[in-house]
């Protein structure tokens, strides 16, 4: 489904060359399929709620975004994201969700692709969905505590198996899971709650980076161990919310033509 050749074919002018970035496309809005376009060609055909595409491989550039209906013209976008700054040699996922109060929102976040210690795989945790702040548990304990919409908590961990769920922020009630996360050495595991409380459609969608692994080499993983891990945790450091205000550009949602 994805055009890869569309991609390659797209023009970009960066002042450097710079090595390409990495770009994956995530659908969190229930419901809704649409055709990805990127500067004005589609990239991504009938993409379905839940899935991921990519990465596509992104000179370093300006890119206008835009999701439709599948068919429909770009004239007739749902939602735009223009002049869109992707930097060269980033990873970066391109999130389509809701916001706390329900609307349609892309939201980029740049994903922290640095090496893990042996043994270990990064576990981040992304609140994309119409929902109030949340805690993230694992084993009945939080180990991120009243994320709100578009942001995110991330930690290293001891790579393994380990059961997450997702409550209200405070308290016990439970608005996803428990399930059992994989979290294998050398990765990075990134989870998305998508789609609305009020409409009783929230859902776990996840993302796999892997090659993180440090040399020389990993040991026997354990079994997620999250409990050693601090829960105050920033959301971006200084370089990686520099590149995400460049990426957001100016979002809006589009006016249909009809």
């Amino acid at each position: 489904m994805l055009a890869l050749g569309t991609v390659g074919a797209m023009s970009a002018s960066p002042a450097y060359a710079r090595a390409n970035s990495d770009v994956t496309v995530v659908h969190g809005i229930p419901g809704q399929p649409v055709d990805v376009y990127v500067n004005g060609e589609k990239t991504i055909p009938d993409f379905q709620p839940g899935k991921v595409a990519g990465p596509l491989s992104l000179p370093a550039g300006q890119y206008d975004i835009a999701l439709t209906k599948p068919g429909d013209a770009i004239g007739d976008a749902l939602l735009t994201l223009d002049d869109a700054e992707v930097p060269g040699d980033a990873n970066v996922s391109l999130v389509a969700h809701l916001t706390e109060d329900g609307k349609p929102a892309l939201t980029p976040f740049v994903n922290d692709t640095s090496k893990v210690g042996a043994g270990k795989a990064r576990l981040i945790v992304r609140h994309a969905a119409a929902a109030p702040a949340v805690d993230v548990r694992a084993g009945g304990q939080p180990v991120f505590e009243d994320v709100t919409n578009g942001k995110e908590g991330k930690a290293d961990v001891d790579a393994g198996t380990v059961s997450a769920d997702v409550v209200l922020a405070g308290t016990d009630t439970r608005v996803l899971g428990p399930a059992d996360l994989n979290l294998k050495e050398g990765t990075a595991t990134v989870v998305y709650a998508v789609g609305s409380a009020d409409d009783k459609t929230l859902d776990i969608v996840s993302q796999t980076i892997s090659g993180l692994h440090s040399a020389p080499g990993g040991v026997p993983s354990g079994d997620g161990g999250l409990a050693g891990t601090p829960n105050t945790l920033p959301w971006y450091g200084v370089g990686a919310a520099g590149i995400l205000l460049a990426l957001l550009g100016a979002v809006r949602l589009a006016t249909a033509r009809r």
